[in-house]
């Protein structure tokens, strides 16, 4: 690339071509997204500019971020941001990246929150476990009023990004973060709402999962146990416990998955009810359990 002066326009079409070459699901996005986070502009930019040539130093940083796109790091690993719920967040390899199938459990605990609200009291109060990169913990709190959470994950490095992101949005006033395993942080408080979108793939689905996943999120994660329910038993037998009267448990699940987490809700005494949510595809995506 040293001798040739890079406009936008060639520089987008050398890398798309790099990246099919490379078996990058959408070339031509990804270089746009990738140059546009360089040059600090929205896509719209990039065509109005297409002859405008790129500053050395604009060259350099878009170059690394090619060499680790090629390599199938995932785009919001290589830009550090994802966007979720209308709001970015800093993510990092500690962390899962936050999925748009997950807004489905976001908008369930707000309108629940919203509602319950409604009915009366001051404050109410959530527990998101797995939090990660606290985008689900994070997102609620946001479209939310009189919402405190405690947030949980085991991993320390994944605790801390969450706190990050708590800060980065205005919120860390409202959230407390702890490291430790599943419930354990909580004992001897309750909650309106107990979120999670725990690890549910099954130990042998991984190694089919595309390259971006399997090689660069962390399997901890990931990795539900040899059936995808380990997680789910867990917090089925345990987290219920922790609701008050006429609160819910919500939980994203995988695809095939719906039915099962649901009877291990109902197998708790505390548990009412069910309801399970399909997404926008028709997937049924997170179940909800509701005590009286």
């Amino acid at each position: 690339m040293a001798d040739t002066v890079w406009t936008i326009a060639r520089l987008l079409a050398w890398t798309t071509d790099f990246f099919r070459e490379h078996g990058i699901e959408n070339p031509r996005l990804d270089a746009e997204i990738l140059l546009g986070a360089v040059l600090g502009k929205d896509r719209m930019y990039l065509y109005v500019h297409f002859d405008e040539p790129l500053e050395p130093a604009e060259l350099a940083r878009y170059r690394t971020h090619v060499k680790e796109r090629a390599a199938h790091v995932p785009l919001a690993y290589v830009l550090g941001t994802r966007e979720f719920m209308g709001l970015d967040f800093h993510v990092t390899r500690d962390t899962l990246i936050p999925r748009p199938d997950t807004e489905l459990l976001v908008q369930c605990a707000v309108d629940f929150l919203r509602a319950r609200a409604a009915e009366g009291g001051d404050e109410h109060s959530v527990a998101d476990i797995g939090t990660g990169t606290g985008a689900i913990a994070l997102s609620v709190l946001h479209y939310t009023e009189g919402t405190r959470v405690d947030a949980v994950d085991i991993s320390p490095a994944a605790a801390e990004v969450a706190r990050e992101n708590a800060e980065r949005l205005g919120l860390a006033e409202r959230i407390e973060v702890h490291v430790g395993d599943l419930t354990a942080p909580l004992a001897g408080h309750s909650y309106d709402v107990i979120l999670s979108n725990p690890p549910y793939i099954p130990t042998a689905d991984i190694a089919t999962l595309m390259p971006e996943v399997r090689s660069y999120e962390p399997h901890l994660a990931l990795d539900g146990g040899t059936d995808g329910l380990n997680i789910y038993r867990r917090l089925m037998a345990d987290a219920p416990a922790l609701l008050k009267e006429g609160g819910a448990i919500a939980v994203e699940v995988g695809i095939d998955e719906a039915a099962a987490v649901a009877a291990l809700a109902m197998a708790h005494p505390r548990i009412v009810r069910t309801e399970i949510l399909k997404d926008l595809a028709g997937i049924e995506r997170v179940v909800v359990g509701y005590t009286e």
